[in-house]
């Protein structure tokens, strides 16, 4: 049976952000087992924690792999990344920093449609532009300008009602 998005009760229990982020794309990967492996088991091998992953393919079988790790980590990382990349195949190294992760995070989110689309809508409306987006079961992550984080924060907090007393804890977490 399928339900009105209006009868969906808010799965959103919080907003978690961190501004300590830094982005890394290397791109015309050549589309073959292993090169993940390679590229983070190197990361790994430096010490370097990597978080948010996105990878996708192009139509010429080469791949652009694209990932985060900690502003202070950016320069190491780079330079682990770029003695790696003949044996990826791989092409041009880009980075940017000054970015924050930002997430709306609560269970139930999954089987209930709209909650990406109104995120999305919502840092629309307030003019951030999300560079990233990733999801998984309990989480909706965008990657947007370390200085757009707050009013960003603010914005989606009001939104999903995290203001008013809940059954549940609501909360905001920066750090």
């Amino acid at each position: 049976m399928r339900r009105d998005v209006g009868e969906i009760r808010n799965q959103v229990s919080g907003i978690a952000a961190n501004t300590n982020v830094a982005k890394i794309t290397v791109r015309g990967v050549i589309d073959r087992p292993g090169n993940a492996a390679r590229l983070f088991e190197s990361l790994t091998a430096a010490n370097i924690s990597v978080d948010v992953i996105v990878q996708n393919t192009s139509l010429r079988n080469e791949t652009d792999m694209t990932f985060t790790v900690k502003t202070a980590d950016l320069e190491y990382a780079l330079r682990v990344v770029k003695s790696i990349i003949d044996e990826l195949g791989g092409g041009e190294v880009i980075s940017a920093q000054n970015l924050a992760k930002i997430s709306i995070v609560g269970t139930g989110m999954l089987d209930a449609p709209g909650y990406a689309a109104r995120m999305f809508r919502i840092l629309a409306d307030n003019d951030v532009n999300i560079d990233i987006i990733t999801t998984s079961e309990i989480r909706i992550t965008c990657i947007i300008p370390e200085n757009r984080l707050l009013e960003s924060a603010r914005a989606l907090h009001a939104a999903f009602e995290l203001d008013k007393p809940q059954e549940k804890t609501r909360e905001l977490a920066i750090y």
